[in-house]
């Protein structure tokens, strides 16, 4: 049995999120940190994990991203992923981050 999941719940207005895009596959909401101007998660709205998400679902998703970064942030964006803990993944669900709305550096800290 899957444990509790904080996108699953959102998808499923069981919890609150800012949804910035929705399809019958796919959501794309606001992260509730705010490091940058910009900062959004995309997903299936079905549970996969961050494999999943790129093996079998990155295509759509990914193309989804890359609209709405390319919408949102004119001047540049990033799409990445985190897998696993050393990462700092913390959602179970796999996700794709769109950061942008400000120059973002050379790299991430």
């Amino acid at each position: 049995m899957r444990q509790y999941c904080v996108f699953c719940n959102i998808v499923a207005g069981r919890e609150p999120g800012t949804v910035v895009y929705e399809d019958d596959d796919v959501i794309v909401i606001q992260n509730i940190l705010r490091w940058v101007p910009v900062m959004l998660l995309a997903m299936t709205k079905e549970h996969t994990t961050q494999d999943e998400l790129w093996s079998e679902h990155i295509a759509k998703v990914g193309k989804i991203a890359h609209q709405i970064g390319a919408q949102l942030c004119p001047g540049g964006y990033r799409l990445l992923s985190n897998f696993g803990y050393n990462a700092m993944q913390s959602q179970e669900h796999g996700h794709l981050h769109i950061l942008g709305g400000t120059f973002l550096g050379h790299y991430v800290g």
